[in-house]
């Protein structure tokens, strides 16, 4: 795990315990895969990389968690129009760039656009809260004809 990821893990715990969430193993396991995958997993990707450790994990389980760090703003749940959502640990300044061929979602660090946000409430006069920038296009595999 690298330092990053490490003090990513250390706040998300922090985070739990201060809003009164009981840190259990799994819930432990579960963030700490979300921190270390950067591909967005599934609620059956994270069961099936943790049920070896945790044989008594149903995926249900998974979902409770997930949604339990979904409410404390730890992750958010994205669905790109497929039927399976996809979890991504909130990490600042990162946009998807999305396959519209696979489907696949690539993160990009970028500083925020914080002068977006700065205008729209100047513009609008809207209390802005956030934002988030898709990028769509066609990945370097399906360029290959690889899909």
């Amino acid at each position: 795990m690298t330092v990053t990821h490490a003090h990513q893990l250390k706040e998300a715990l922090h985070t739990l315990k201060e809003t009164g969430v009981r840190i259990t193993p799994q819930r432990h396991a579960i963030l700490e895969y979300l921190i270390q995958s950067m591909s967005h997993p599934t609620a059956d990707e994270i069961y099936k990389a943790l049920e070896g450790k945790f044989p008594n994990m149903s995926v249900a389980t998974v979902y409770n968690n997930l949604r339990v760090f979904k409410e404390v703003g730890l992750v958010k749940e994205l669905t790109y129009g497929d039927a399976s959502s996809r979890f991504d640990f909130v990490t600042t300044h990162h946009y998807h760039v999305i396959c519209e061929t696979c489907g696949k979602i690539v993160d990009f660090h970028y500083p925020g656009l914080d002068e977006v946000e700065d205008l729209a409430a100047h513009v609008t006069g809207f209390k802005v809260s956030h934002h988030r920038m898709e990028i769509y296009g066609t990945c370097p595999d399906c360029q290959k004809g690889h899909h």
